[in-house]
């Protein structure tokens, strides 16, 4: 049975986070299929936090392939170090991006994408996969965002 989330539109983002977080972890806790709550995670940030696109890219061999999502269609493939999702999946870190037309070598997936941030997600110390959070509007991201969506990565890296 699906859980609804509650969270009130007028919160603060900090706030919408941590009402939200507890509940996401609560949803994935018990399920052991990857899959299942890659989709789940998706779909709670998209729906609560009203993002343009969410989703993840899963490492396969030696590129980054569509996992679960909740958005307009995206790429199917990204190469190591190309565009966000590749150069953080590079370089093993969040990338915050303000206006990803400024972004050198940007994959622009859908023109109404404006601005970015990606978490890398680890198993064994290696990168498995990546987060991308999209909006709509520039410069949507900031520390908040980072630390929570790192601490959301970090609890799933605890599951898998």
């Amino acid at each position: 049975m699906a859980e609804t989330l509650y969270l009130s539109d007028t919160q603060d983002k900090k706030t919408r986070y941590e009402e939200l977080i507890p509940q996401i972890i609560g949803l994935i806790q018990g399920e052991s299929d990857l899959i299942a709550n890659l989709a789940n995670i998706s779909a709670a940030l998209h729906e609560a936090m009203g993002f343009f696109w969410v989703g993840f890219y899963i490492v396969r061999e030696n590129e980054l392939v569509l996992g679960p999502f909740q958005g307009p269609v995206a790429c199917t493939r990204i190469a190591r170090g190309k565009g966000v999702c590749g150069a953080a999946w590079d370089e093993d870190r969040t990338i915050v991006v303000e206006d990803v037309d400024q972004f050198p070598g940007h994959i622009a997936c859908s023109s109404a994408s404006r601005s970015e941030i990606v978490i890398p997600v680890h198993r064994q110390g290696k990168v498995c996969m990546i987060l991308d959070v999209d909006s709509d509007k520039l410069a949507d991201f900031d520390d908040t965002d980072r630390t929570y969506l790192e601490q959301l990565m970090r609890e799933l890296e605890n599951i898998i």
